[in-house]
């Protein structure tokens, strides 16, 4: 018994939804976007309303229609509200620049790193009041889909991620570092 894929999607105006054979196509002011439907699920647009429904209670399909459904909302929020990410970078020396076409970040490395960014997603910095040790900046990452963007975010938090002694790297903003006790404090 799938309770999310039994919730119906509220579609906003402004946004036009095709269904088609295997996708759903959204179309909104910010962006385009489509998702696929599994088999075994199917979908039903009733004025302003989406609903998904699935053709039978045995085992792969009741997990296909919450994922469909949800497939579907985020497709939703993602156009007309969009999605977000923001990384924290701590460390001393520590830089992060954006250009048109990339990422420049300067990690403690020998040498700076050039991360390309994808289309469709948009990049900023800002320099935020927090109460982080050796605090840098922080890293917006938003675009309309949800996967490219937390993708892109993991992607970024890869090239250094938090350090266990003096939390040093790219963090989550939500994300809590524990901090371990080095050779002075046992």
């Amino acid at each position: 018994m799938s309770r999310i894929g039994k919730k119906p999607i509220k579609v906003p105006s402004g946004v036009k939804v095709a269904v088609g054979n295997g996708r759903l196509d959204f179309e909104g002011k910010k962006a385009k976007l489509s998702s696929p439907i599994p088999p075994g699920i199917r979908f039903e647009l009733n004025g302003d309303i989406l609903t998904a429904y699935r053709d039978s209670d045995e085992k792969p399909y009741p997990a296909y229609h919450g994922l469909a459904r949800a497939l579907a909302a985020n497709c939703i929020h993602g156009i007309t509200e969009g999605f977000s990410k923001h990384l924290d970078l701590v460390g001393i020396g520590y830089k992060v620049d954006v250009k048109p076409t990339a990422v420049s970040l300067s990690l403690g490395y020998s040498h700076p790193i050039e991360f390309p960014i994808p289309q469709g997603i948009s990049v900023k910095v800002e320099k935020q009041n927090k109460t982080i040790q050796n605090y840098v900046s922080t890293i917006i990452i938003t675009g309309p889909d949800k996967q490219s963007v937390g993708q892109y975010a993991a992607d970024i938090r890869s090239l250094r991620r938090p350090d266990a002694y003096k939390g040093k790297g790219l963090r989550y903003a939500s994300e809590v570092v524990r901090l371990k006790v080095g050779k002075k404090g046992a």
